[in-house]
């Protein structure tokens, strides 16, 4: 059955700090406050977009929930616990801060109906956590992230790579230390300048340097490849793209409304540089891809991207697309008349 979110936004309402590269209204394209009447009305007005079944979510996005007063909590979550009880929708999920968790915390968000918590955890180097601003831990995500999985809640985890003063070594400890806690899920937000923030102000004094698209879209593929190495899917890469994320308001870093796709993109990139490496001090002329009809653009890149990397690395003469009977994301490479069957985790052994 097909998934369908209700979202609802309460911009950076409930945090107890500023984070150096939050700027909530821009990222969510709204400001405005929301109250329990509201909360019903922007329910009502999705569940008359629902023509068909669908796995209905109502799902709290932006702020730290938790970290609101309770009484706002409970007004927020009445709404959506009496649209769950009624059969309206199918679950109600939340997103918050890993120091606004504990037992009694969790036990009131289960008793309205909550059955996700994605935490906000960016990233698991306490450094880095102090550099943007954080004001937590790596300790208090694991603490937290073990806390709702305790309560057969499902648990998610936030990341964003490229803060500052994160490099390679800190990236691969932080994707160890989440596979370690096994959430349910996680999605990766690479991190841009927003504008208003104090990373813009750092980012024009030429105190931080974001990652480029290419070192994005390369750190993004390995989290998300480890990730499902490790049976945790990745279920968003990259900011949703919205009216508000202009180039008055991303002012640098590696916001592309097809980052998601490109992440993959990479993937397949590597995977036949990584077959064509082994044909070293041998000339391939001609080379046949085999692939899933959906998955045609993702093969070739963006603008033809890995066509071109293959023909200008390997010097190849012939390149072809052939669609398949292959499962999404599965490839068969054919060179001199012989076929690869090429794995996207092979990756992770080079």
């Amino acid at each position: 059955m097909k998934h369908y979110i209700i979202p609802i936004f309460i911009p950076h309402h409930g945090c107890p700090n500023q984070c150096v590269f939050c700027n909530q209204r821009l990222i969510t394209g709204t400001s405005s406050d929301v109250d329990a009447s509201q909360v019903k009305d922007i329910i009502a007005e999705h569940l008359t977009r629902v023509s068909e079944p669908r796995f209905v979510e109502i799902a709290f996005y932006g702020g730290s929930f938790t970290a609101l007063p309770v009484v706002r909590q409970i007004e927020l979550l009445t709404p959506a616990k009496e649209a769950l009880d009624r059969g309206r929708v199918s679950a109600i999920r939340i997103s918050t801060r890993p120091d606004a968790i504990d037992g009694e915390t969790v036990e009131r968000l289960i008793s309205f109906g909550v059955c996700t918590v994605e935490l906000g955890a960016q990233s698991m180097d306490n450094k880095v956590l102090a550099n943007a601003g954080r004001g937590h831990t790596a300790a208090d995500t694991a603490q937290a992230a073990t806390l709702i999985k305790n309560y057969s809640l499902q648990c998610g985890i936030q990341l964003m790579p490229g803060l500052p003063g994160e490099d390679w070594s800190s990236l691969i400890w932080t994707a160890g230390e989440v596979v370690r806690l096994k959430p349910n899920f996680t999605r990766i937000y690479p991190t841009v300048v927003i504008a208003g923030t104090e990373l813009a102000d750092l980012f024009r004094d030429g105190k931080y340097k974001p990652l480029s698209l290419d070192s994005a879209v390369t750190r993004a593929a390995y989290l998300k490849l480890l990730f499902e190495a490790a049976g945790i899917p990745v279920i968003r890469t990259g900011l949703q793209a919205t009216d508000d994320l202009t180039a008055d308001t991303v002012l640098a870093g590696p916001y592309h409304p097809a980052f998601g796709e490109m992440v993959e993109s990479f993937w397949y990139k590597m995977m036949i540089a990584q077959l064509l490496d082994c044909f070293s001090g041998q000339r391939v002329e001609k080379m046949t891809v085999l692939h899933h009809l959906l998955d045609t653009s993702k093969v070739r890149g963006l603008n033809n991207r890995n066509v071109a990397y293959w023909r200008n690395q390997y010097k190849i003469r012939e390149i072809s697309f052939r669609p398949g009977e292959l499962e999404r994301g599965e490839i068969v490479v054919e060179i001199d008349q012989i076929q690869y069957h090429v794995n996207k985790f092979m990756l992770l052994n080079n």
